[in-house]
């Protein structure tokens, strides 16, 4: 399959992705969070060339992305609560798991639950895109299962070349970490995957609302990201507390010696304090000076180690509040806790 890349600028005619989607094919089109590979959220037969292109696990949901506030009460069962979010959050970062209604979504855009994610864009690409196709779109990021989600359109044609016919370039991703999603389709609502929207920012609603990433009873993953190893590059990740990483630095490039790795190749991927003294090392990226900065190039940075060919990538270690929660959770996924 010849896989195209068209150059999005405004009021750009999206006729033809649209019509893709509508033949039941795939497009992969960027967001503010990160790249998304959409299909017709009502085809099961598109849906599952999601899964089939990505290699992802098939009870693993997806979040179903929208382009007006109608299609919400069309697919879900939606609360006076949810509208308040809505209008506060949409268009933005922030997935909204809701009852949907009987019969309309397929199995594979569900996983098989009696709820379904819903998110409202807010890059104008995407927008234009769901409102001139009035589909609704079901969309995981555009990368093979496991790997480190696209924020660039690059990062789509590096893996998925040849697997679906167009991709969208919308510029880099200015959030860089996928939705916040919160489970509003439960007694306690509960944020079941951070993001870039916190828990602080949804205070005044929700008032001691919860991080909450575990499964559910049975091990069922109510939203993206829960279940799997995520977003981890070739290399074994480690991380790493700022104030050690040049000591941890040194212990591991002298075992990879010890191994008989001959010029051992460490990754460092840090903000600016946690790359002092690592002057003298050569494979270093600076991931920025703040958290938000953090977050847009971290999974950059994830796929620049396989760039290099590392042989080990040692990341920093960021204290988990705020949005510091959501880069480590993309980061412990990535180490597989390590």
């Amino acid at each position: 399959m010849e896989t195209r890349i068209i150059d999005y600028f405004p009021e750009y005619n999206l006729g033809n992705a649209a019509q893709l989607l509508a033949d039941g094919q795939l497009v992969a089109f960027p967001t503010e969070t990160v790249y998304g590979l959409g299909a017709d959220a009502l085809n099961a037969d598109a849906v599952r060339q999601i899964y089939q292109v990505k290699g992802r696990p098939s009870d693993n949901p997806l979040i179903v992305h929208i382009g007006q506030t109608q299609q919400a009460e069309e697919l879900a069962e939606v609360t006076p609560l949810a509208r308040q979010i809505m209008r506060d959050f949409w268009p933005g970062p922030l997935t909204l798991v809701l009852p949907a209604r009987p019969g309309l979504l397929p199995p594979e855009t569900t996983g098989g639950l009696a709820t379904v994610g819903l998110r409202m864009p807010a890059h104008p690409a995407a927008l234009q895109l769901l409102q001139d196709s009035q589909i609704a779109v079901a969309a995981p990021s555009a990368n093979l299962s496991g790997r480190p989600s696209p924020t660039e359109a690059e990062h789509v044609w590096h893996d998925l070349q040849g697997k679906i016919p167009l991709i969208i370039n919308g510029g880099e991703c200015l959030a860089g970490l996928e939705s916040t999603v919160l489970d509003l389709a439960s007694p306690v609502p509960a944020i079941l995957r951070p993001g870039v929207i916190t828990a602080a920012d949804l205070a005044d609603l929700l008032p001691g609302l919860a991080e909450q990433t575990r499964l559910a009873n049975g091990g069922i993953a109510k939203a993206p990201g829960m279940k799997y190893r995520h977003y981890a590059p070739r290399a074994k990740v480690l991380l790493c507390p700022t104030e050690h990483i040049f000591t941890t630095y040194q212990q591991c490039y002298q075992q990879l010696l010890n191994e008989g790795k001959n010029e051992p190749r460490i990754a460092v991927l840090a903000s600016m304090n946690g790359l002092t003294g690592l002057a003298g090392a050569e494979h270093c990226f600076l991931l920025g000076e703040n958290l938000a900065q953090v977050a847009q190039n971290l999974f950059a940075a994830l796929r620049w180690t396989d760039e290099i060919q590392a042989d080990l990538v040692l990341a920093e270690r960021f204290p988990e509040q705020g949005l510091g929660i959501a880069i480590m959770n993309r980061l412990n996924k990535a180490a597989a806790g390590q």
